[in-house]
């Protein structure tokens, strides 16, 4: 029993994390210096109507027509132009089989266009650009425009797809090698963050914001395009400094860093990968919601590596049977404080959705986060009795620890009528679906890649080792590959036929991208300062118009 309190007691001293970087910083951000004025309002529809009229008479059967939708996605900006580019691509696909003429940029660029838009079409038309052993020829590595968009292609490839795996691995190679060559400044920072983060996994909000850099020194760009794509993005950051600001104010009344100073204080850091679910201003109440949910989820990560395992089943069982009137009387202040904030939040939900006659959602939402708490638990248990599990026992809890199961459902909650109730009964299905397995996937090997740092409880990587005799390097690289295989199950599941509508399906996507963001390097939820320049540009400092 001393051996157990000590162990507790110093998993209780490591479980200090960075404090907040941000603090009361948003609290400064109100209605009045947040307020969008008509003369923008009125500059934005002006604006609008330009790029719309651009759109209209540039032709379909022309790569210009592909290049502006792509500049149009990439600076965030398609939600005002979705009718328009879902009629241009459509067009494109159907008449795509009378276009062989075009280079490789212009086959890459239809390629990666068709299949975001969820068209199926066959990596096929690659194979003229390899020999006969499936090599890519080797006159293709001195154009780098070339390899860019054969390599953001390649990223949207599915399962048995060798020709996109090739692709990668000869772009990657040769982009690398190119890099120090390239004298164009846009292409330069286009390749740069390309090899860091291809565009299919980056964050669209903070894809945009960095794009707009490349565009502006882009001699090709559209200045009526990045002019709207500048004002959209000041304009729609106003709202998200609100919103941030709003979200600060409701995590200070919890008191977080006072009642509960072992959780991670990270309000700021989860609103920006709420908005890299949804940045969209219809979607403002979804992500509030979702915010509150994975706040929520944050603080039970942390209290399961924290409290006593008699305090934590005390809480599992609240949890389990969710008792709005449960006091909690037998466990400390802080699990009593922490449950009513639980209940208390998923009861504002509730009540918003009423307003609009859907709050039968609520149920679903709650149904995900008790299943989430259970697989903490269990958790927990393995680590009091220093419990390594078999994989299999290790995958079956943690894949529902990892809290991606609860996201992915409480994401929909807040979407209005672009989601119904078939669509939660699909997604909360067992077994769930591929695209939702396959995210979960992403998100707990990459917590698992780099979480080693930060948190003291068993990890796949031991699992691996203790079972398989596997090295640490080994088992790495076996997880890795795991990832990549979880990101071709997300490029399948978003193509035609869909399992569900490309709303929903982006929503799923968009948490994969966060998680990629979050987890690719180092784990920089935990440690904040690696995040503070996202952050930053995506909330603080507006677009240099």
């Amino acid at each position: 029993m001393d051996e157990y309190v000590k162990s507790l007691d110093e998993r209780r001293k490591s479980a200090k994390y960075h404090p907040s970087i941000w603090g009361d910083y948003f609290l400064a951000y109100n209605s009045d210096n947040t307020k969008i004025s008509d003369a923008e309002q009125e500059e934005l529809a002006k604006q609008k109507e330009k790029v719309r009229n651009l759109l209209a008479q540039t032709p379909n059967d022309s790569t210009y027509k592909m290049e502006l939708i792509d500049a149009i996605q990439r600076l965030g900006v398609e939600y005002h132009f979705q009718k328009e580019i879902e009629e241009s691509l459509q067009n494109i696909h159907e008449n795509s089989k009378d276009k062989d003429d075009l280079n490789l940029s212009s086959v890459a660029l239809r390629f990666r266009l068709l299949r975001q838009q969820g068209y199926n079409v066959s990596s096929d038309v690659f194979c003229k650009y390899t020999d006969s052993e499936g090599n890519y020829a080797a006159s293709l590595q001195n154009n780098v425009g070339d390899l860019l968009n054969l390599y953001e292609a390649a990223h949207l490839g599915t399962h048995g797809e060798e020709i996109l795996d090739r692709a990668i691995e000869f772009c990657s190679s040769h982009l690398h090698a190119s890099r120090h060559k390239i004298t164009s400044a846009s292409l330069s920072k286009l390749v740069k963050e390309a090899l860091k983060t291809p565009n299919r996994r980056s964050l669209t909000r903070l894809g945009a914001r960095r794009f707009i850099a490349a565009y502006e020194e882009d001699e090709s760009r559209n200045e009526t395009l990045l002019n709207f794509a500048k004002l959209d993005f000041n304009i729609v950051q106003k709202m998200h400094q609100r919103e941030l600001s709003d979200a600060t104010r409701w995590w200070k009344k919890l008191d977080v860093e006072n009642k509960m100073p072992y959780a991670r204080d990270r309000i700021a850091e989860l609103y920006m990968w709420m908005v890299g679910v949804y940045f969209e201003p219809c979607y403002a109440k979804a992500r509030i919601f979702l915010l509150k949910c994975i706040s929520m989820g944050s603080i039970f990560d942390d209290t399961y590596e924290y409290a006593t395992l008699h305090e934590l089943q005390i809480l599992t069982d609240a949890v389990e049977s969710w008792d709005v009137n449960a006091t909690l009387e037998d466990s400390p202040p802080y699990i009593q404080m922490f449950y009513r904030s639980l209940i208390e939040t998923y009861k504002e939900i509730e009540d918003e959705l009423e307003k609009t006659g859907e709050s039968y959602r609520i149920q679903y939402g709650i149904r995900d986060m008790q299943n989430c708490v259970m697989a903490y638990f269990e958790e927990a248990k393995w680590m009091y009795n220093n419990y390594i599990p078999t994989v299999e026992e290790y995958m079956k809890v943690a894949l529902v620890s990892s809290g991606y199961v609860m996201l992915s459902t409480n994401c929909l909650m807040g979407m209005g009528d672009q989601v119904c109730k078939q669509d939660l009964d699909w997604i909360t299905n067992e077994p769930r679906p591929l695209i939702v397995q396959a995210a979960i996937a992403i998100c707990r090997l990459m917590d698992d890649l780099v979480g080693d740092e930060y948190e003291k409880k068993t990890s796949l990587i031991d699992c691996y080792m203790k079972q398989y005799g596997m090295s640490d390097e080994e088992v790495r690289g076996e997880l890795r590959q795991q990832v990549r295989n979880a990101w071709k199950d997300t490029n399948q599941e978003c193509l035609e036929p869909r399992p569900a509508s490309m709303p929903i399906l982006t929503r799923i996507l968009n948490l994969d991208r966060g998680m990629n963001l979050l987890y690719e390097d180092d784990d920089c939820y935990a440690n904040a300062i690696k995040s503070k320049e996202w952050v930053k540009i995506m909330f603080v400092e507006p677009v240099t118009m």
